[in-house]
């Protein structure tokens, strides 16, 4: 683990709305009533479930997620962001949840494999109090399943390319005219290698159909 108070550090919390992702994903948090004893046989998981967890990504070495996240931030985030403490809050949801975000804040009744609301309105001023929330990112299970088989992905592997690219709209990236999206699904298929996931559009399917979407920072 990183243990140098002024060096990056990336925190991930992860709400389970879906407990099929846990099929996708090994390592997920588990509830709080599960983690506090982890003598008590697992029950069945119940439709609406959440499971929140803070963690350092060092801590889950080899969450799928995590890595995904920590390894965007530190290829794209800029300079004044990178001594901070930086919370990414993870939404597993599904395509119903995800439809409804769709709908409501761009318009599109229409589920989607992933949502990116940032929470900064300038990545360039250094950020007065830490830790800093980068903002939130929320994927549909149903549609990652259906696009990986569709495209011969591992799930995981479609998972991490779908949590990077979450990141980089995050940090300000987007795909609105050709040029953007060259350079974005370059910095995709530059960070996904360091993962050892091979390049999600060399299949000319194409990639995420994300639409990012802006929020005002809190207060």
């Amino acid at each position: 683990m990183n243990e140098d108070p002024d060096s990056t550090g990336v925190c991930i919390e992860i709400a389970v709305l879906d407990p099929l992702w846990r099929e996708i994903v090994p390592g997920l948090p588990l509830p709080d009533h599960q983690r506090d004893d982890p003598s008590e046989d697992e029950p069945e998981d119940q439709p609406g479930e959440r499971a929140d967890a803070f963690a350092e990504p060092a801590a889950i070495s080899g969450d799928v997620i995590g890595r995904a996240a920590t390894a965007a931030f530190s290829a794209a985030a800029p300079e004044s962001l990178r001594r901070s403490r930086i919370e990414i809050s993870l939404v597993l949801s599904d395509d119903e949840g995800v439809r409804v975000l769709n709908r409501d804040y761009r318009g599109f009744d229409k589920p989607t494999n992933v949502l990116s609301f940032s929470a900064l309105d300038d990545l360039d001023r250094q950020p007065v109090e830490n830790p800093v929330l980068l903002g939130d990112i929320v994927l549909a299970r149903e549609t990652l399943v259906r696009e990986a088989q569709a495209q011969g992905k591992d799930p995981q592997d479609h998972v991490s390319h779908l949590v990077v690219h979450g990141v980089l709209h995050l940090l300000g990236f987007d795909h609105e005219t050709d040029e953007d999206a060259g350079e974005m699904e370059g910095r995709e298929i530059a960070i996904l290698a360091t993962l050892g996931v091979g390049n999600p559009y060399g299949n000319g399917e194409g990639g995420a159909d994300d639409g990012s979407l802006e929020r005002t920072a809190s207060s």
